[in-house]
């Protein structure tokens, strides 16, 4: 289905819960308030979504937390979506904690391709910034994943006067192994306002300094707005995803949903379609009708640029990253 600007929506990112088992400041500070376990989507409603969401168009589908490994039965869902007659993809995003204990169920259910989130590669640094000294299970996860041939990419948000130099080491991840480095600029969102991201044209003419070779990657690595590059002799790629100073607006071809079955057009906007009620009650046509609805609301664009005009004032972790 296509919005009021043209886009086809094809793709939908749905978060299953708000709880993660670390405390990355920019997406869950300290205080964060969780909403209460009745007001979560049951897998079955959030399957109900999918199934009209597949009916319009959206043939591929993101889950996300919070920390969605924290949520029993993860498996369960991606398999039950893979299920619905129409779906294409089903993907995860995950901190890789709880990976490695979780893969043979993941692949079982389908699952070909994670998203880790990768900060730095220094275990105090790493430590210091998601409150937990976890780094070694995570990337014991991350050859776990590979092994099993899964498509493994590496998300990175660099701040500085945090981890402004990690992207160095971060980079030679991708030369022996097949693995996607990807660096995302930090959006001013929830905590993300007070942080200071390290714009991606600038850490790109840093990474040119080293590999003056690098070169454009014209392959299709997903469904997001990465722009992907190749380094002679490396086997993975190095991917962009720039909110902030690259806006992909014009082709955004995504719907977001919140563990709580909010329907979210925009990242930058307070403005939802509730879709929890008519799930709990079976309605699939009014489930579609407010589907449509989020669809014909997207914006043209979002004003990250312009902090003040950010009407979201929720955290990511209560959004879905």
């Amino acid at each position: 289905m296509k919005d009021l600007c043209g886009r086809e929506i094809n793709y939908m990112r749905i978060s299953i819960t708000d709880r993660c088992n670390l405390r990355c400041q920019y997406c869950m500070p300290d205080g964060i308030e969780l909403c209460p376990m009745k007001d979560l989507l049951t897998y079955e409603e959030i399957v109900s979504v999918c199934q009209e969401a597949v009916s319009l168009g959206i043939h591929k589908f993101k889950i996300t937390g919070g920390e969605p490994l924290v949520r029993r039965g993860c498996a369960d869902l991606i398999r039950m979506i893979y299920e619905i007659p129409g779906t294409e993809e089903v993907t995860l995003t995950t901190n890789g904690v709880l990976l490695e204990k979780y893969l043979p169920e993941l692949w079982n259910a389908g699952l070909r391709s994670v998203n880790i989130s990768l900060d730095t590669l220094d275990q105090k640094v790493y430590t210091e910034i998601t409150g937990f000294p976890m780094l070694d299970q995570v990337l014991q996860s991350l050859k776990a994943a590979m092994k099993m041939g899964m498509h493994v990419k590496t998300n990175t948000i660099l701040q500085r006067g945090r981890n402004e130099s990690s992207w160095k080491e971060l980079l030679i991840l991708a030369k022996d192994i097949p693995v996607d480095v990807r660096f995302l600029e930090l959006m001013p969102i929830g905590e993300g306002k007070e942080g200071e991201t390290i714009s991606n044209t600038t850490l790109f003419q840093k990474i040119k300094e080293i590999y003056p070779d690098i070169k454009p990657d014209e392959r299709k690595h997903g469904n997001g707005p990465a722009i992907y590059y190749k380094i002679p002799g490396f086997e993975g790629s190095i991917g962009f995803i720039s909110a902030i100073h690259g806006v992909f607006c014009d082709s955004c071809n995504r719907l977001r949903m919140t563990s709580t079955g909010e329907l979210k057009p925009c990242l930058c906007y307070d403005e939802t379609i509730s879709v929890r009620d008519v799930a709990r009650c079976g309605d699939s046509e009014k489930i579609r009708e407010n589907i449509k609805h989020a669809i014909q609301i997207k914006p043209k664009k979002h004003c990250f640029s312009e902090i003040e005009k950010v009407s979201e004032k929720k955290k990511m972790a209560q959004i879905g990253g």
